[in-house]
């Protein structure tokens, strides 16, 4: 028996140990993070585990930058204005990002795809990351990107480390009125710490395509529901705060390669072969 998993379907012990009595051996999740799977038990069980590593960096580097320019030239607000035959200027001010500061925080594939997009821009690029990287970007400790960095993107993985990596010390560190994106992870930013953050205007503009408690909230059609996340109600009730329901890997060709990428670890599991850099567990 086969099974593919998403983003926000948990896999701790308990489901399982029910996969695993069910017969279940192969766990793939058609997303490049792991941290909604419990791999310990996975192992335990005989249950091997595989993912798809990279699907389309671009898609959601391009999300990023949508989100930045959206929250910068306001064109949300634009858009709505003019459909009402409004066309005061009024509150929709933006500034250039040609000779701005970006910090990118986690420079993997999508890290990389987006400093290559803002050096396009014009753009100084920062970027912190464990190990060391070279390209067109200038590596620096967290402090020294959190100081210097206008506009900072998060691009790393959800583990122990990076838990709220992002809170009330960190937000400290940055200049005021920074921008601040998250495409990767909800929990890689502390949600209470950011509205502490934008209600004193340390945080100038938020671009959220995930959040904390997502689960429950993201892929669902709730506009007949009352939102009982207060958090997130206070959250999106900012009018410098931009939130996508985890869209940014929305695009044709990311879903094409989840898809060939998904089917090709099914079919070389049920060939018994190795599964390579795909296989989290063996």
């Amino acid at each position: 028996m086969q099974r593919w998993i998403f983003v926000n379907d948990v896999l701790d012990q308990t489901v399982l140990e029910q996969l695993s009595d069910a017969g279940v051996k192969l766990v793939a999740l058609r997303c490049a993070g792991f941290n909604n799977v419990d791999l310990d038990t996975a192992r335990q069980l005989g249950i091997q585990v595989c993912r798809v590593p990279a699907y389309s960096p671009q898609a959601v580097a391009e999300h990023c930058v949508a989100m930045i320019l959206t929250l910068n030239r306001k064109t949300h607000k634009a858009y709505n204005r003019v459909r009402e035959d409004n066309f005061d200027l009024n509150g929709l001010l933006g500034f250039n990002l040609f000779r701005k500061t970006v910090g990118i925080i986690g420079c993997g594939q999508i890290g990389r795809s987006l400093a290559t997009i803002m050096k396009g821009f014009g753009c100084e690029v920062l970027v912190h990351d464990p190990y060391p990287q070279q390209g067109d970007f200038t590596q620096v400790e967290l402090p020294q990107l959190l100081a210097q960095s206008d506009i900072i993107s998060l691009h790393c993985p959800l583990n122990k480390a990076t838990y709220h990596l992002i809170s009330d010390e960190q937000f400290a560190q940055m200049k005021d009125g920074v921008m601040l994106i998250n495409t990767s992870r909800g929990a890689l930013v502390d949600t209470h710490a950011c509205i502490a953050a934008l209600k004193s205007r340390k945080l100038g503009y938020l671009g959220l395509d995930v959040y904390e408690q997502e689960s429950g909230l993201f892929f669902h059609d709730l506009r007949d529901t009352i939102q009982l996340d207060d958090v997130f109600a206070r959250l999106i009730s900012f009018p410098n705060v931009l939130v996508t329901g985890h869209q940014g890997f929305f695009t044709q060709e990311a879903l094409q390669e989840i898809a060939t990428t998904t089917l090709d670890s099914l079919e070389a599991f049920g060939r018994g072969e190795s599964l390579g850099k795909k296989a989290l567990t063996s």
